[in-house]
């Protein structure tokens, strides 16, 4: 039996990280929570995910610095990070590729778009 692969939703937002979790428990991922930037890092890099959903607006650490952080750090450098946001202007989005984004998506974000970009990640050979 294959391992489930294991995604982390940053996002401050109950009702998002709760759509998000149903979404992605559905099509069989394991997926683990944190409340904002700060958390996000810690669970990040103690549990090393196969990708990360990272929200923008949030208290403590913001997903920029939380992307930075992500990126700095050797165990978490790798992993692919979607930022998924209600912030679609051209400096958030500039932004969020500088702190080092995979993908920049903005809410309410599809149900298809964001399976499709999660399994463009996740479901290639090798992992």
């Amino acid at each position: 039996m294959k391992r489930k692969k294991v995604l982390l939703v940053v996002d401050d937002s109950p009702t998002a990280t709760l759509w998000h979790r149903l979404l992605l428990e559905d099509e069989g991922y394991e997926v683990l929570t944190a409340v904002d930037g700060v958390e996000g890092v810690r669970v990040a890099q103690a549990h090393v995910p196969e990708l990360v959903l990272l929200d923008v607006i949030m208290p403590r650490m913001n997903g920029f610095d939380a992307c930075r952080a992500l990126r700095d750090d050797d165990r978490t450098r790798d992993i692919p990070i979607l930022m998924l946001t209600t912030r679609s202007e051209m400096q958030h989005v500039m932004k969020g590729f500088e702190s080092g984004c995979n993908e920049y998506l903005t809410k309410p974000v599809d149900r298809t778009e964001l399976l499709t970009k999660v399994r463009s990640y996740l479901d290639r050979p090798g992992l």
